[in-house]
């Protein structure tokens, strides 16, 4: 497993605090930026650059964002084929989206949670498994049949 990480200005230090805390567990995470602080960068950046490394690898790399409310970068990142984003507040909230709704990147709201409770959310997050059941899967494959329509 690789979490790619991406925060704005806003989620910069929440970022590399997580980052640290899951190195020291030996989980492999990489840096996609913002890698110094610049209160003039916008969230799409890294957004766009986590859902394109995991999108390269569905079942073994997972994305983390991190901006002030999370809101940007989970709109952002459920653009991408493949990409399951979801906002996250709750352990349990978090564990069911993985479990039954295959979400492989975790969007945190910097503004909302301190470094303990997102530990708290990012553990449930790497710590819960798709589940494999038919229905699960089913519904997975509807979420990435949906078609965007094209404006003009």
């Amino acid at each position: 497993m690789t979490i790619f990480f991406g925060a704005d200005h806003r989620g910069f230090e929440l970022k590399n605090k997580l980052m640290e805390y899951l190195q020291e567990k030996d989980i492999r995470v990489q840096d996609l930026g913002n890698y110094q602080f610049d209160p003039e960068d916008d969230n799409p950046d890294f957004a766009h650059k986590v859902a394109i490394a995991v999108q390269q690898n569905l079942t073994e790399f997972m994305g983390i964002l991190i901006c002030g409310s999370g809101v940007g970068m989970s709109i952002v990142a459920n653009r991408y084929p493949g990409i399951r984003a979801v906002l996250g507040f709750e352990t349990e909230q978090i564990r069911h989206a993985r479990e039954n709704d295959h979400v492989n990147v975790l969007a945190l709201p910097s503004d909302y949670v301190d470094f303990e409770k997102a530990k708290l959310l990012v553990d449930s997050f790497i710590h819960s498994q798709p589940k494999a059941e038919t229905k699960y899967i089913r519904r997975a494959k509807k979420m990435d049949e949906v078609v965007r329509p094209t404006t003009t």
